[in-house]
């Protein structure tokens, strides 16, 4: 088989696994159904050794997660799972990638691509999910940033309205969407539990990496040892979120030339090439097969992970 063909396998596979992983019942879920089992005596047999299985593939997550926990990627790893939003664990982030890793090899091998191949299909299954929470991290980010500066308004308006700056925190929480809601109502479920109001709101600053959350929450913690009126606080606040949000749009849009160009650039070498095997098969065989086209073939990639990280560093400018 072709290059192609085991590049097209290969992706169907991920993508496979990508999605099942989605789908999968959760552990709130399955914990649930452990407890209405227990309560109601279910006979479902089927159910019960489903969540048997399940118990047994999270025994060996954690196990995983013990023998990694030494190791300080480990730590980032866990920071990074919190702050996607998921509820998953290190050891089991850890064994889908082990997975993916091994189900690459195995496929490139059967196909008996060259050891660069195998090797580069190798890091691309282990670095799967990590670059698939980093993508879950950037949309949730970004649709908090996006709502709260409305969060923020109801905020000041139900302190005008007379009720405290817990009770705004709980109809923040319920008349917002997620993850807005969802993060609010933790913080306002932590003070019920008795925990205090400053370490309900960092450890909320904890969870999400926003900078604008750290305006509102840092303007919050200082109007409470300070005094001062914290409506106009929080409408200052909502200015200084809202006119941050705005410049940063308009930098996206002066630099999404630069970025656009360093898709094509980065993409139009592997288009061509994809090109020219579909019109003439065959051609760039001694890119593969010689040892000089092999050795090109490397160069040419790092010169394009290069550009691209270069174009990269340009365009991300910092607001």
């Amino acid at each position: 088989m072709t290059l192609q063909g085991s590049v097209f396998v290969t992706l169907f596979l991920v993508s496979f696994a990508a999605a099942w992983y989605s789908i999968r019942p959760r552990k709130a879920n399955k914990k649930v159904v452990k407890r209405l089992g227990v309560i109601y005596r279910a006979h479902n047999q089927a159910e019960v050794e489903m969540i048997e299985l399940g118990q047994r593939a999270r025994r060996l997550s954690d196990s995983i997660g013990d023998a990694f926990a030494r190791f300080k990627f480990s730590e980032h790893l866990a920071q990074l799972i919190l702050h996607s939003g998921r509820q998953d664990t290190v050891g089991w982030i850890v064994l889908v990638s082990l997975v993916c890793a091994a189900g690459s090899c195995a496929i490139d091998s059967y196909f008996h691509l060259p050891v660069a191949i195998i090797a580069l299909g190798v890091v691309q299954g282990l670095f799967m999910p990590y670059l698939w929470l980093r993508r879950k991290k950037t949309k949730r980010l970004k649709q908090f940033n996006e709502g709260l500066p409305d969060a923020t308004d109801l905020m000041a308006r139900a302190l005008r309205a007379g009720h405290s700056t817990g009770s705004c925190i709980e109809i923040v929480a319920e008349q917002t969407r997620e993850p807005i809601a969802g993060e609010f109502g933790r913080c306002f479920q932590r003070q019920k539990f008795g925990i205090p109001f400053r370490d309900a709101l960092v450890e909320l600053g904890t969870r999400i990496p926003s900078k604008d959350l750290q305006f509102l929450i840092t303007a919050i913690l200082v109007q409470k040892e300070t005094g001062g009126d914290l409506t106009q606080i929080l409408d200052r606040t909502t200015s200084v979120i809202r006119e941050r949000i705005r410049i940063e749009g308009e930098i996206r849009s002066y630099t999404a030339q630069g970025r656009l160009t360093g898709w094509i650039l980065s993409g139009f070498p592997l288009a061509m090439m994809l090109l020219i095997n579909l019109l003439s098969p065959g051609y760039t065989r001694p890119l593969f097969a010689e040892p000089l086209g092999q050795k090109l073939l490397y160069l040419g990639v790092a010169l394009i992970v290069i550009g691209a990280l270069i174009i990269r560093k340009i365009v991300n400018v910092k607001v």
